[in-house]
């Protein structure tokens, strides 16, 4: 099971370097963007996140 935990960080963590590695400039305006965002969005936004990887994890989980 911590193999598989792992793996996945790992996975998050690569895809989430190559945004900023692709497009630098996008990346900075896509987080001026997120600065000026109300905090209220923000936190729908990570729930919604939640919510759907927990649902990826079930389903991954009962049909492996």
């Amino acid at each position: 099971m911590f193999k598989i935990v792992a793996l996945a960080i790992a996975l998050v963590v690569l895809i989430e370097g190559l945004i900023p590695f692709i497009s630098p400039k996008g990346y900075k305006q896509f987080l001026r963007q997120v600065l000026q965002t109300d905090d209220g969005v923000i936190r729908i936004i990570g729930f919604v996140m939640i919510i759907t990887g927990v649902i990826a994890l079930k389903l991954l989980l009962m049909y492996n």
